[in-house]
C-alpha cells in the first residue's frame, strides 16, 4: 500500500490519493501535512543550533 508520501513523491496529487482511500478526508491530509512540516521545522532548527554552538 502506498502512502500518501510516496503518492506526491511520485507526482500524484492529494485528489489521487483520496480517491485511492475514501476513508480519509482532506482534512487528514492538511492536518497530516501540517503537522510533518512543523516537525521537519523542527528538526532543521535543531541541527542548525548545533552548527552555530
Amino acid at each position: 500500500m502506498e502512502t500518501l508520501l510516496d503518492c506526491l513523491e511520485a507526482g500524484e496529487s492529494i485528489d489521487d490519493f483520496l480517491e485511492g482511500f475514501p476513508s480519509v478526508t482532506r482534512e487528514h491530509v492538511i492536518a497530516f501535512l501540517e503537522e510533518a512540516k512543523d516537525r521537519a521545522i523542527g528538526v532543521v532548527e535543531v541541527l542548525l543550533d548545533e552548527c552555530v554552538d
